[in-house]
């Protein structure tokens, strides 16, 4: 059964110009509150000054300037991790347009701290990919739930078979899942 989805009323996404400032946001924010990610992020950036968030200038920043913004020592090593990789190419952002959605995630897993569904929010929100269905992510497994009436949680395997009449437009889907989960 395919969804009846109103795009109008979903989040609008526009591709990234600074893929390496995306993911150091998405490595800020993983598994703390949106709040606390948000104050994080934007300490993170005054760091930076007039200059442009780059790998490099990540690189000339000092630990405690990055733990007084409330980078933690784990997400510090991510962050260095992150940057080393954008300077000496083992990340090859530039031919991210160029990378299938499953080349793009096998790129991005190499960063310590970027899994699976960090390589899938960064798909959605910083590539703008049409066909993105992030199974691992709770909120996406709700939607499901919520939108199909389900009694519990559905597997991987239930959420691709729901997902098939939308496939090419899974990002689509997964937005309106997020939007009927946030609007309840």
């Amino acid at each position: 059964m395919k969804l009846k989805i109103d795009k109008k009323k979903l989040r609008k996404i526009t591709p990234t110009e600074n893929p390496f400032l995306s993911l150091a946001n998405a490595i800020i924010g993983q598994q703390i509150s949106t709040k606390a990610g948000n104050a994080i992020r934007a300490k993170f950036l005054t760091l930076f000054g007039k200059k442009k968030v780059t790998p490099e200038n990540f690189l000339k920043l000092k630990t405690i300037e990055l733990r007084g913004a409330g980078v933690s020592p784990q997400k510090l090593g991510y962050l260095t991790d992150l940057a080393e990789k954008f300077v000496d190419k083992t990340i090859d952002h530039k031919n991210f347009h160029k990378m299938s959605d499953d080349e793009v995630k096998e790129h991005l897993v190499r960063i310590k701290g970027v899994g699976p569904w960090t390589a899938d929010m960064f798909l959605i929100f910083a590539l703008n990919r049409p066909d993105i269905l992030p199974l691992g992510d709770l909120g996406t497994k709700k939607g499901f739930q919520k939108a199909f009436k389900l009694k519990s949680l559905p597997s991987e395997k239930q959420m691709l078979k729901l997902a098939e009449p939308h496939l090419g437009d899974r990002t689509t889907l997964t937005l309106h899942l997020w939007h009927i989960l946030d609007n309840e």
